[in-house]
């Protein structure tokens, strides 16, 4: 203990911090557990359920850390919004009662990538071989996986803005440079295959997709998909495409850009399709050619998913659960139908009817000339949340807003009448 306060201390006279992994403290022979934390606030201890309580498969750890690094870490986190299937609570209560919660293979279970194939296979005829899907914890973890397996320093990634915020910071962890494009109404507020070889550089890598997507909602059209993917190709470069609201989609047909290629790195997750946010579950189909780095960074950076959230996975391709995601799917339609009139009423413009996911992004710049402004004035004035376009992106950033509807319809309506009210 002595030895490690003074490893500490002379960390901080430096400038610099310590990590400390406790993760084995408890499991100590003559002698009594100890801490770093007995002599200092300054550390960083890491610790784990794994080792003292046995949860190896349960994938399950904590942090202590200092006050100063307390709001950054606290940014990462996000609360769920809905239930999961009854069935996929069932399928991982019994295998937790069975005692499957060891680690799994990096790559995840068999009969899981396994269940994955077959859904390629029949929702949209698509071969894709099991010993190319990769389940990973959560689509985020998928993603920064693959880039880490494709991008080196400085390698630019393009994509469009506005944009899930947490992609560029991605892109940032694997050191290359995010490089956003913007793109607004004409495009449906996403990438074109045009706009894509426009603006591939020398120093790009890669092109970064979400269809549907976040804040806006839109889609790419399966062609056009189809065409920045060969565009990449061509370039020599790899895309990504984002399809985690893919069977949350209006109006059309779902669909996948491994219709077209199987050189793209897709993204999916069990979190928005099957409403288990909080089970840190999703999946990657990469090519051939990097999957023996996928797997390797998988094992490094999380050793595997979570082993009872992947048993529990299994049952999310019944037919009683596909019932479920139907039921959803039509009662997020309904919303985003009930929604979209009511900012439309109150002078809000929606210039691009949302195709997918649950979020519309309104033009509010006629309301307020600073839609950061204006998101707290609804939440002052009319109890109403929403968020500034800012966080999406800079490409006409004030002048827009994101309104989700994942809350249920009678709440959304109530909603469209403090709004409209509001608006006198």
């Amino acid at each position: 203990p002595g030895e490690l306060a003074a490893i500490a201390a002379e960390a901080q006279r430096r400038g610099g911090v310590c990590f400390v992994d406790e993760i084995y403290g408890e499991l100590v022979y003559d002698r009594a557990p100890a801490t770093v934390l007995a002599s200092t606030d300054e550390v960083f201890v890491i610790n784990s359920f794994s080792k003292t309580f046995g949860m190896t498969g349960w994938r399950l750890g904590w942090m202590v850390c200092p006050e100063w690094a307390l709001r950054s870490i606290e940014s990462l986190s996000q609360n769920a919004f809905i239930a999961a299937p009854a069935p996929v609570v069932e399928a991982a209560g019994k295998a937790i009662a069975d005692g499957r919660v060891r680690y799994t293979s990096s790559l995840g279970i068999p009969e899981l990538r396994e269940a994955i194939s077959g859904y390629y296979a029949d929702r949209f005829g698509v071969d894709v071989p099991a010993r190319r899907v990769v389940i990973t914890v959560g689509a985020s973890g998928a993603l920064l996986v693959a880039l880490a397996a494709t991008i080196d320093r400085d390698d630019q990634v393009l994509l469009a803005d506005p944009g899930y915020p947490c992609n560029k910071n991605l892109i940032r962890v694997c050191e290359g440079e995010p490089v956003s494009i913007p793109v607004g109404a004409l495009t449906d507020y996403q990438l074109t295959a045009e706009l894509v070889s426009q603006r591939w550089t020398p120093r790009t890598k890669a092109v970064l997709l979400a269809s549907p997507s976040n804040p806006t909602g839109t889609m790419v059209p399966p062609g056009e998909l189809a065409a920045i993917a060969a565009e990449a190709q061509r370039r020599g470069g790899v895309s990504f495409v984002d399809e985690i609201y893919g069977e949350l989609v209006y109006d059309r047909a779902p669909a996948t850009v491994l219709a077209s290629t199987d050189e793209a790195f897709v993204i999916n997750s069990f979190s928005k399709t099957f409403g288990m946010t909080g089970w840190r579950l999703g999946w990657m189909v990469c090519p051939e050619w990097a999957l023996r780095s996928i797997e390797s960074l998988s094992q490094n950076a999380f050793i595997a998913a979570p082993a009872p959230a992947q048993f529990g996975a299994l049952a999310a391709f019944s037919p009683e659960v596909w019932a479920v995601v139907e039921e959803r799917r039509q009662a997020f339609a309904a919303r985003r139908d009930v929604l979209v009139d009511g900012l439309r009423a109150t002078g809000f413009g929606v210039p691009v009817m949302p195709q997918g996911a649950f979020y519309i992004y309104a033009r509010s710049d006629t309301l307020d000339s600073d839609s950061m402004r204006l998101a707290h004035r609804l939440l002052d004035e009319a109890d109403v949340a929403a968020v500034g376009g800012l966080d999406f992106g800079d490409h006409e950033a004030h002048a827009h807003m994101r309104f989700s509807y994942t809350t249920s319809l009678d709440r959304i309506t109530e909603a469209v009448r403090r709004l409209v009210a509001w608006r006198g």
